[in-house]
């Protein structure tokens, strides 16, 4: 069995691991046996705070230990609210040791959306970031009324708070205070509540993205995290000591994954930007060896690179397009098993000096070994991009229900269509409907209060991932999309939706796409321009304007959208090519409704909110006034009014 397999060779590449350690038995060898090593680190106010192991542990139990005092008990869940850092973390596993369940959300969660995860969570504790989580939490209280059972809300950043204190507010430092006195006052406290905890212990309470409706919570057991960050690491995909940047929302699996099981169990020093806003500022002073991001991150850093070559001087940018299109033809062949030639290899050292170094370094990916990306396909040209430069850039595949550790491609053998191959000790096979089906101790034992949900995912003894796909001869998985979304148009055309939505998503031109089609004669296609990469190139060729929704509209900027809805249609077979499209006259906006907060559709909102508009395409319109309803940051809602020009593609001629 390949689970026997992966346990040996665990045993043989690290003999002082135990299969039976939880998260705290790690972080405390950890101190014990790298006490002043660092662990942390954050950026606070232009400066770099350091925690050492010993620190960590210090934080965790002084939190854990002032919490029970609060009145926190074992199962109770609690929720986390704010963006990355070290007390978040700490928090966590603070609550880890007492066997509670930290359930993190999303920093930009509305009140009512919070309200609803309170209610189903039975959430009595919460802990927030700042000011800003403390107000919602504080308007969760207000909109429960005397239904609310929240008894404390905790925060991290004092600022604004301290002047007004709330009676359910206290700061983290408070509770740590009070927890280290306890501590001391009980000698025998902090070894108790480092063997509380068990390897099939909940770790932590995540979330489907709710693509569907209402998100269905996934507990993940501390067996489960470490089974999956050490497997990753038996198949080198992890090494000890990694450097790793934490600014993905720690509600997102890949981040708890990273930033607490792998850096727990591989002893990472994890760094923590200032702000969202500063990280990739802050990436050129971390320069990680381990870099994950999503392939719209990727995709967006090469956009910034291309508007910044596009400002730079004639002769720069033509030795820059020099070498960078020598690079890229390189690395094609390189991927279809050619290896270059020793004179090829030496212009690449020449190229490394004057382009490819330059670029990595004010990336801030410079000593970047381990460069991955998940969650959805990447664009060839983004590929291809990166690994032109020197990078290793390869595609993790996996879900929150399987710790998002499941299948990774080979160093030496990467194919653009592929996902790579199943880690040791992940079984993977592909049911009679297409369907992959997965098996291994990183997989989850079932959705949180769902025994439906659960029947229907794990059945005989597999997790049905509910992706489409198969496996090519060598082993490498190919994923196709979600099995739920394969449809059929009038004429009994197959298709899957968010396949063609991610071809034309590879442009960095489009920032999200909406393909239609289902049961009707055609297909047709919403789309969101990104308004960066649309913006500088209406800079570049001097086309005017002064807001999102002037600048979908203009007629060039169609040329430019129907520009990449043929490259993806040259792809297609001729029944499924697209044939009308609109640009709207907003992003697709997670407080609308229409994207989850990582950004996947939910169709059914998109088609009740733009049915006029779809309607209009499927009846031969040239153009359509609507009204898009918004809902701001303040909760407040308004009506974004605007003529859409309907455009046909040459696939629309042709019929």
């Amino acid at each position: 069995m390949q689970q026997l397999d992966a346990r040996e060779l665990s045993r043989q590449l690290h003999p002082n691991w135990d299969e039976n350690d939880h998260l705290l038995s790690v972080l405390a060898a950890n101190a014990k046996n790298y006490p002043n090593q660092v662990a942390m680190r954050e950026r606070d106010q232009g400066i770099w705070q350091e925690y050492t192991w010993k620190d960590y542990l210090d934080q965790v139990l002084g939190f854990a230990a002032g919490l029970e005092e609060l009145g926190v008990k074992e199962g109770d869940i609690v929720l986390i609210l704010g963006d990355n850092r070290p007390a978040l973390y700490f928090a966590m596993l603070g609550l880890i040791a007492l066997r509670a369940v930290p359930s993190p959300a999303y920093p930009d969660t509305t009140p009512e959306e919070l309200s609803g995860q309170v209610e189903r969570e039975k959430i009595r504790f919460a802990i927030g970031e700042d000011q800003e989580q403390v107000d919602k939490l504080l308007h969760v209280v207000d909109l429960q009324g005397d239904q609310s059972i929240i008894q404390r809300i905790i925060y991290d950043d004092p600022r604004g708070l301290e002047q007004q204190a709330h009676p359910l507010t206290i700061a983290y430092e408070r509770v740590v205070e009070s927890g280290q006195a306890r501590l001391q006052a009980e000698p025998d406290l902090a070894n108790e509540l480092l063997t509380r905890p068990s390897i099939h212990d909940i770790a932590a309470l995540l979330h489907s993205s709710g693509t569907t409706g209402v998100p269905k919570g996934i507990p993940l057991k501390h067996g489960h995290i470490l089974y999956g960050a050490r497997n990753a690491a038996n198949a080198g995909y992890f090494t000890e000591g990694e450097i790793h940047m934490a600014y993905l929302p720690i509600a997102w699996v890949g981040d708890f994954i990273f930033s607490i099981g792998a850096a727990l169990a591989l002893r990472f020093i994890v760094n923590i930007p200032e702000r969202q806003e500063t990280s990739q500022h802050d990436l050129r002073e971390i320069a990680p060896t381990l870099y994950f991001c999503s392939p719209r991150a990727w995709s967006n850093m090469l956009t910034r690179i291309q508007v910044g070559i596009d400002e730079s001087p004639p002769f720069k940018q033509r030795m820059y397009h020099h070498f960078m299109n020598f690079a890229l033809n390189l690395e094609r062949n390189r991927l279809d098993g050619k290896e270059p030639s020793m004179g090829q290899k030496i212009w690449h050292w020449v190229g490394e000096q004057l382009i490819y170094g330059p670029v990595k370094d004010h990336l801030g990916l410079s000593r970047v070994k381990r460069p991955y990306t998940a969650g959805e396909a990447i664009g060839e040209e983004v590929f291809l991009f990166f690994r032109a430069l020197g990078l290793d850039l390869r595609q993790f595949y996996g879900q929150t229900e399987n710790c998002a550790l499941a299948a990774a491609q080979p160093a030496n053998e990467v194919k653009l269509h592929t996902v790579g191959r199943p880690f040791p000790g992940v079984e993977i096979k592909i049911n009679d409907d297409g369907e992959i089906l997965m098996r291994g101790d990183n997989v989850f034992d079932g959705y949180y209060e769902k025994p439906e949900d659960t029947a229907e995912t794990l059945r005989d003894g597999w997790m049905h991932t509910g992706d489409a796909g198969y496996l090519e001869p060598d082993g490498q998985l190919v994923v196709l999309g979600r099995v739920s979304e394969v449809v059929y148009t009038a004429q009994k055309e197959r298709f899957i939706p968010t396949y063609i939505e991610n071809r034309l998503q590879f442009s960095h031109y489009i920032r999200d796409a909406c393909i239609l089609g289902r049961d009707r004669d055609y297909l047709t296609v919403i789309i969101c321009i990104d308004f960066q990469a649309v913006g500088h190139w209406a800079t570049e060729n001097s086309v005017p304007y002064s807001s999102y929704a002037e600048l979908s509209q203009h007629p060039k900027v169609y040329g430019l959208i129907q520009e990449q809805i043929e490259k993806t249609n040259q792809l297609l077979p001729e029944p499924l090519q697209i044939r009308r499209f609109v640009n709207l006259h907003k992003e697709f906006d997670a407080n609308d409704g229409e994207v989850t907060r990582t950004r996947k559709l939910r169709r059914k909102v998109i088609d009740q909110t733009y049915a006029a508009i779809i309607d209009a395409m499927y009846h031969g319109h040239e153009q359509i006034e609507f009204e898009a309803p918004i809902m701001y940051e303040t909760g407040e809602t308004g009506v974004l009014k605007r003529t859409l020009r309907i455009q046909n593609t040459s696939a629309n001629k042709r019929n």
